[in-house]
C-alpha cells in the first residue's frame, strides 16, 4: 500500500510539473523576447563572420523588415513598410480563415532573409531548429507549418529586392588604394589596409532618393600654414590626444565599436573581434523596447526603423567619403606635427569625411526619440559583454552626442567631420520619420 501511495504521488508531482512547464512554453507563443533572442543571435553571426558597420546595417534592415512584415498582420492597423520603400513587390499575405502564430512567421521571415545574407549558416540553423521545436510543441501541425510557410514566402520576397541592391555587384569591383595628392586619404598604420566598402554609395537606399539627397558641406580646404582653419582642426585633435582624461579614455573605448582590432605585440599580431557601431544601437534599441515593454509588433518596427535610418545614412555617408577623400589625423599628425604620434584607437581604413559613427548614432537616436521620447533614460549594456562596461544616458541624443565627440578623444576624427556627420545623420532621421506611417 505504501509503494502504490508513492506511486501516485509521482504521478500527481510530474503532472503538476508538467503542466507548470506547459504554461511557461505557451508564453513562447506571443513573447516579444523572442524578437530580442534573434536579434542578439544575428549580432554573434555578424561578429564572428566580421562584416563591416556598412555591410552590418544592411543585414539589420533586411532582417528587421522580413520580421516585421510577418509579425504586422498579428493585429490590425500596421501598415507594410516595404510598400513604403524602394523597390519591394508586394508581400506575402495570410490566407483569410486561417489560423497563424505571426511570432513564428517572423521567426521564419527573419532568419530565410539572414541565411543568405551571413556566411555562419550553421550557427543560425542550431538556434532556429531549437526555436521551431519548442513552437511544434505547441501549435497544431496545420497552424505551424502554414505559419513557417508565410514567414518563408516574406522572407523570399525581401531577398528579391536584397537581390537588387547592387551589392553582390559591388564586391567585385576595384580595390581602393588611396593617392598621394596633398590632403587626400591614403592607407594608415599599423595595418595600410585598402580602403573600406568604396562602392557603397552604389547600393540602392531603402527610404532615400538617392545617397546624394542630402550633402554635408564640403569639408576644410587643406592648408598646411598654421593660421588656417584645416590646420586648427588637426591641431586639435593632436592637443587632445596628449591630455586625454580618464573619462575621455573611457568614452573614446566605450564606444570604439571596431569590428575588427588588429593587436600588435612584438611579432606577433592578433585581432579583436567586437560589436559594430549599428549593432551598438541595435543593443540600445532592444534595451529601450524591453523597459517601454513593447508588444511584437511594438518592438519589430522599432528594429526596422532604427536599422533603415543607419542603413540610409551609411550609404549618404560613404558617398561623401570617397568624393572628398579626405586625409585621416595619423597621416597629417605624422607628417606634419610629430611623426610618432599615434591615436588612441586604431584608424578605420577608409576616408575621414564625414564620421559614420557620428551619423549613424544620430539617425538612430532621432527614430528612437520619435518612438521613446526625449528623455528616455536607460543604461546602455549593449557592449557589457564585449568590452566589460557598461553606461548610464538620460536620453539617446545624449548617447548619440558622446558616441560622436569619442571620434574625436580617440584620436581618428576632426571635430568637423564628426559635427557634420552629426547634422547629415539627424537630417536623413528626420525624413525617414515623415516619410514611413507606422500605423493607419
Amino acid at each position: 500500500m505504501k509503494n502504490v501511495l508513492l506511486i501516485l504521488m509521482s504521478f500527481v508531482f510530474l503532472a503538476s510539473c508538467k503542466q507548470t512547464g506547459q504554461k511557461a512554453d505557451d508564453h513562447l507563443l506571443a513573447d516579444p523576447n523572442l524578437l530580442h533572442r534573434n536579434m542578439k543571435q544575428l549580432t554573434e553571426v555578424i561578429i564572428h563572420d566580421v562584416f563591416g558597420p556598412p555591410v552590418a546595417s544592411r543585414i539589420y534592415s533586411y532582417t528587421s523588415l522580413a520580421a516585421y512584415e510577418a509579425i504586422r498582420f498579428e493585429q490590425a492597423g500596421y501598415p507594410s513598410l516595404a510598400a513604403q520603400l524602394n523597390g519591394f513587390a508586394p508581400m506575402p499575405s495570410p490566407e483569410k480563415g486561417k489560423q497563424y502564430n505571426y511570432l513564428l512567421a517572423a521567426t521564419k521571415s527573419f532568419f530565410t532573409v539572414a541565411e543568405k545574407i551571413t556566411f555562419s549558416k550553421d550557427t543560425l540553423l542550431n538556434y532556429q531548429n531549437k526555436v521551431y521545436a519548442d513552437f511544434k510543441s505547441l501549435l497544431d501541425i496545420d497552424t505551424y507549418e502554414r505559419s513557417l510557410d508565410l514567414g518563408e514566402a516574406i522572407g523570399n520576397k525581401v531577398l528579391e529586392r536584397a537581390a537588387k541592391d547592387n551589392y553582390k555587384e559591388t564586391r567585385g569591383m576595384a580595390k581602393f588604394l588611396g593617392n598621394n595628392q596633398a590632403g587626400k586619404w591614403r592607407p594608415t598604420p599599423p595595418d595600410y589596409l585598402d580602403g573600406t566598402e568604396p562602392y557603397w554609395s552604389l547600393i540602392k537606399p531603402l527610404a532615400l532618393d538617392s545617397a546624394a539627397q542630402f550633402k554635408c558641406p564640403p569639408p576644410p580646404l587643406y592648408k598646411v600654414d598654421t593660421i588656417s582653419d584645416f590646420y586648427k582642426m588637426v591641431k586639435e585633435v593632436y592637443t587632445i590626444g596628449n591630455n586625454l582624461t580618464e573619462e575621455q579614455r573611457t568614452i573614446a573605448h566605450y564606444w570604439d565599436d571596431n569590428p575588427f582590432v588588429m593587436e600588435h605585440s612584438g611579432h606577433l599580431m592578433y585581432a579583436n573581434k567586437k560589436i559594430t557601431p549599428p549593432g551598438h544601437w541595435i543593443g540600445i534599441t532592444a534595451i529601450a523596447c524591453k523597459k517601454k515593454q513593447l508588444n511584437a509588433i511594438e518592438t519589430a518596427q522599432a528594429y526596422v526603423v532604427t536599422s533603415i535610418a543607419m542603413f540610409d545614412t551609411f550609404i549618404a555617408c560613404w558617398e561623401e567619403k570617397y568624393r572628398s577623400q579626405v586625409v585621416r589625423p595619423i597621416t597629417v599628425i605624422n607628417e606634419l606635427i610629430d611623426r610618432n604620434w599615434q591615436p588612441m584607437l586604431q584608424t578605420p581604413a577608409f576616408p575621414e569625411y564625414t564620421s559614420g559613427h557620428s551619423g549613424i548614432s544620430a539617425a538612430a537616436a532621432t527614430v528612437l526619440t520619435k518612438r521613446f521620447g526625449d528623455n528616455f533614460a536607460f543604461e546602455d549594456t549593449s557592449d557589457l559583454e564585449y568590452i566589460g562596461s557598461k553606461r548610464n544616458f538620460q536620453s539617446f541624443d545624449q548617447a548619440a552626442q558622446e558616441a560622436s565627440i569619442s571620434r574625436v578623444y580617440g584620436g581618428i576624427h576632426y571635430r568637423t567631420s564628426v559635427d557634420a556627420g552629426a547634422r547629415q545623420g539627424k537630417t536623413i532621421a528626420a525624413f525617414i520619420n515623415n516619410k514611413l506611417q507606422l500605423r493607419e
